[in-house]
């Protein structure tokens, strides 16, 4: 059985009502399979939206699958450190590994030799999301992003961005082409953990912050993180007051965060399927749409499965891999 077999599988089920709601159905494993807890590895520490994701999908494959998980974190190297202790699990499916996109842009770098398309099966990506630029909610020298980008010039170098830091990732891209676009110099400060990035700017450390809504939803609703810049296409329902990158006269394709959930090449087709269909049942929950439009993840269509997931990893990559080379970043 090949991805598009999988995938045509998966879907024949869910159309035959195999997964009608979690109150009513569950998605019945191969034999033996699920017995004993499986782990599901996050590359980032917890607190952070990897961390959020992976538990709210670990919970959602376990109502309608009969799954139980061990998640784990392991953080490091802007989310590749994890990826040895992944590859080296056996390839049994009892081994998950959540991932976002800088695994994609450490591939197309030269950073990790494992492609995400072809050494791992994607599962499903249940998260594409737009990034933002924050300012904590006292600030005074800056209220909006025109007075930042004022006081940023006039202050060339002085003014720090807490970010994920890691070279020839998203983060870091997305802020070069703003950079050269409107002429500013942000000194860009690496933070690991989540909780560190965003106590940074809630402390004073750092001026602003580089992230995405959902990750600090708790900091937007009570206003010590406000938006001043959204990093995207077009200004989303939730932030109809917040300026998008191209406004501001950055005119560049924006680059997004996504997440998602992989296997080992290796693991049997029948089980492959089974997660996959999994995967899918537990996106369509009510807790886990609850989840996703709690973390402003409804606003754009975030469910890919394994066909759809690697042709979204393929466009990254060339993506990726034509920015590099205009950058001079990889080999």
């Amino acid at each position: 059985m090949n991805i598009k077999q999988i995938s045509a599988y998966v879907m024949g089920l869910l159309l035959m009502g195999s997964v009608v709601s979690q109150a009513d159905t569950m998605v019945t494993p191969p034999d033996g399979f699920g017995k004993r807890p499986l782990t599901m590895i996050v590359p980032f520490g917890s607190g952070g939206g990897s961390d959020q994701l992976a538990r709210a999908m670990a919970k959602a494959m376990g109502e309608v699958a009969g799954l139980d998980f061990q998640v784990v974190n392991k953080p490091g190297g802007g989310g590749t450190s994890a990826i040895p202790d992944f590859m080296l699990a056996p390839a049994d499916g009892y081994t998950v590994l959540e991932h976002i996109d800088n695994a994609i842009s450490a591939y197309a770098a030269g950073d990790i030799s494992e492609n995400p398309a072809v050494d791992w099966i994607p599962l499903c990506m249940t998260q594409i999301t737009f990034s933002q630029i924050y300012i904590r909610g006292d600030e005074d020298r800056f209220t909006d992003w025109a007075s930042f980008e004022a006081f940023a010039k006039a202050n060339p170098g002085a003014v720090s961005m807490a970010n994920l830091g890691k070279i020839g990732s998203m983060e870091l891209v997305v802020m070069d082409q703003l950079q050269s676009a409107l002429g500013i110099e942000v000194n860009q400060i690496a933070y690991d953990k989540p909780a560190e990035r965003y106590g940074a700017l809630i402390g004073g450390h750092v001026d602003v912050l580089f992230e995405q809504p959902g990750d600090v939803r708790s900091f937007l609703d009570s206003g010590e993180m406000i938006p001043i810049l959204t990093i995207f296409g077009e200004r989303p329902s939730a932030f109809a007051d917040v300026p998008t990158h191209i406004e501001v006269g950055a005119d560049f394709d924006a680059l997004t965060r996504f997440r998602g959930f992989y296997v080992k090449n290796g693991v049997p087709e029948n089980i492959v399927a089974f997660l996959s269909e999994s995967c899918a049942a537990g996106f369509n929950t009510d807790d886990y749409q609850e989840f996703n439009r709690s973390k402003y993840m409804h606003l754009i269509d975030s469910f890919r499965d394994t066909e759809g997931s690697i042709t979204l990893i393929n466009d990254a990559v060339k993506t990726y891999q034509d920015m590099y080379k205009v950058l001079g970043i990889g080999n």
